[in-house]
């Protein structure tokens, strides 16, 4: 029989970005707040000692920060035709677990959002017309708007420390020749650090960028260009380039982290408790499913807890807060067959393809060095920032070099039919190892009415519950978009003149492999809006359903971004929470009326 625990005011689930961004928010705020994390303790300290952290067989190859999914995965299918199978090896996604979830082992680019994809069918049925869309495709607007997130977009890059370089301040142009992006929208201030050092790479990129008639700018990073105390006194050292980013905690205390940027000032707060290797099974609700009055959980000896409160935050991965959304019974399960339910609906990833361009040995690019959010891009084919008129698809993507560190067990490229061991492979990974570049096309995917999430009817958890199923593939707009991005990021690699591209966008008919790995970048499922018949959240991320829960994460994105979701996630979080404090806690209810 479960226990049950004293009560509190507010429970938040998972402590990664946005239950750090929460916690620290609603303590301050006065509520007594208690974070459970399904995973392990973790912090710079032991997780990112020198040298032990810098182990890409334990940490890239084995995959110690990622979630176990011997204990809890997903399923995954093409179609509903399909039975879908259990996601067994890490490869596609790497969802995080432990305490800072993925914000401890992610990269550090740290962009906000381009205005456009915030209205997304709005702006195309304006531009383009209703019969633009393509039928199936389920894109709808986020219910808010830049200028209101602008604030919090600050508050964020003021907390993580971000490096960068503005193009305008309240109207200014300050970044013009100072490797500023033309593109971006209007701020209020500038980053807190200047952009970091170009590698050599992203001299390259940028150069040959500029040389095609592209705007090359620096890339927005959350790893430090000097050091740093952010506005919770927490303290950051500056990076050092040492390739150690995606896949590993920061020994040098420089890529933002929950577990850097937020933790050190909520340890010191005596209303919050985190509590790890906790694994919250469901949501309780009041016998009339209005109300939410707690959490059950498994603790870290197997036994099951109840911990009642008054507020419930769902603040885990994309995955996790759908699937405890749907075992809750918050909200009405999607249905694709008649396209009515929220929670599920608008399932989106990231359109993503990558050439690489291998050069002569008078070309050194020195990959082994990086850092997560270092690098060169452009936004001329991002968003709406060219005519999608007569290219008949919708979407954009950044294109950029961001070398990150490319590591001797996994970074290798080779040119097509080289051997894969052997005498041969050792010679073509000598030839091109530090004498090649990466460049990616981080093409925003959209949600269609064939990709959903609910629960499998098969497969259950270690805990005996169903298991969150994913039907997921590739559709005809994403192969379009990949197909006319790769083409024109080709101008570029082609400018430098290297002997070799290799790589390439998806062929009509390629199905999604997840084997293969893309991004993290996963979104939808719980999605934010203004009709409570299409949105799971409202506007404040509040539960349309059930009013005392909120649900920040990339869950409730209404389809994917051409850039990181990170960012965008705080902001998001920060402007919930902002809601919470000067709205919902004097007058408990729906901010929103439906």
């Amino acid at each position: 029989m479960a226990n049950e625990m004293k009560k509190v005011d507010a429970v938040i689930v998972g402590f990664g970005w946005a239950g750090a961004i929460m916690a620290k928010e609603l303590t301050e705020a006065g509520l007594n707040v208690l974070a459970l994390e399904r995973g392990p303790h973790r912090d710079t300290y032991p997780d990112g000692s020198y040298p032990q952290s810098i182990d890409e067989l334990t940490y890239n190859v084995r995959k110690k920060l990622f979630q176990d999914l011997s204990k809890s995965t997903v399923t995954i299918r093409h179609d509903a035709s399909q039975t879908a199978v259990p996601y067994r090896q890490l490869a596609a996604f790497l969802p995080g677990t432990g305490t800072g979830g993925a914000g401890l082992h992610w990269s550090g680019v740290h962009f906000r959002v381009d205005p456009v994809e915030l209205r997304m069918r709005s702006h195309y049925e304006e531009r383009y017309g209703k019969n633009f869309i393509p039928e199936g495709m389920t894109i709808q607007d986020f219910g808010i708007s830049y200028d209101e997130l602008e604030p919090f977009f600050d508050k964020a890059e003021k907390v993580f420390g971000t490096s960068g370089n503005a193009w305008s301040i309240k109207g200014k142009v300050v970044g013009k020749d100072k490797g500023g992006n033309p593109f971006a929208p209007d701020r209020s201030d500038n980053f807190p650090l200047p952009a970091q050092k170009r590698t050599y790479s992203a001299q390259l990129f940028a150069q040959a960028a500029e040389s095609v008639g592209y705007h090359p700018y620096d890339l927005p990073s959350a790893n430090t260009s000097g050091p740093y105390t952010n506005t919770y006194g927490a303290q950051m050292g500056p990076c050092n380039f040492c390739g150690y980013c995606s896949g590993y905690a920061c020994y040098m205390y420089s890529k933002a982290s929950p577990n850097v940027n937020i933790l050190p000032a909520l340890r010191q707060e005596p209303k919050f408790e985190l509590r790890n290797n906790s694994y919250v099974l469901r949501v309780n609700l009041s016998d009339d499913k209005t109300r939410a009055t707690g959490v059950t959980y498994v603790d870290g000896q197997g036994r099951e807890q109840v911990q009642p409160a008054d507020l419930v935050i769902l603040s885990a991965f994309q995955f996790h807060n759908v699937h405890l959304m749907l075992l809750s019974g918050i909200g009405k399960p999607y249905n694709p067959m008649t396209n009515e339910g929220t929670v599920g609906r608008n399932f989106a990833y990231q359109n993503l393809s990558t050439l690489k361009a291998l050069f002569d040995k008078n070309t050194t690019t020195n990959p082994f060095i990086g850092a997560g959010g270092a690098g060169v891009a452009v936004d001329d084919f991002n968003a709406d920032n060219f005519d999608h008129g007569p290219l008949g698809f919708v979407g954009g993507s950044p294109f950029w070099v961001n070398q990150a560190g490319t590591k001797p067990i996994s970074g290798l490229p080779v040119p097509a039919g080289t051997p894969n061991w052997g005498s041969k492979w050792k010679a073509a990974v000598a030839d091109t190892y530090t004498h090649h570049l990466s460049m990616d096309a981080h093409g925003a995917h959209q949600s269609y009415r064939a990709n959903y999430l609910d629960l499998d009817p098969n497969y259950k958890d270690a805990y005996g519950q169903p298991l969150l199923r994913m039907t997921f593939d590739w559709q005809e707009n994403d192969i379009k978009m990949a197909q006319f991005m790769v083409g024109k990021m080709r101008n570029i690699a082609e400018a430098m003149n290297p002997k070799m591209i290799i790589g390439g966008a998806k062929k009509p008919g390629t199905h999604f492999d997840s084997t293969v790995y893309q991004t993290t970048h996963i979104s939808g499922g719980a999605i934010m809006g203004d009709d409570p018949k299409t949105s799971a959240v409202n506007r404040y991320l509040q539960s349309w359903d059930v009013p005392n829960v909120f649900v920040p994460g990339a869950s409730a994105f209404p389809q994917g971004l051409g850039y990181n979701p990170t960012g965008m996630v705080a902001a998001l979080t920060y402007w919930s929470a902002k809601a919470i404090r000067e709205h919902y806690l004097k007058n408990p209810g729906p901010l929103v009326q439906a």
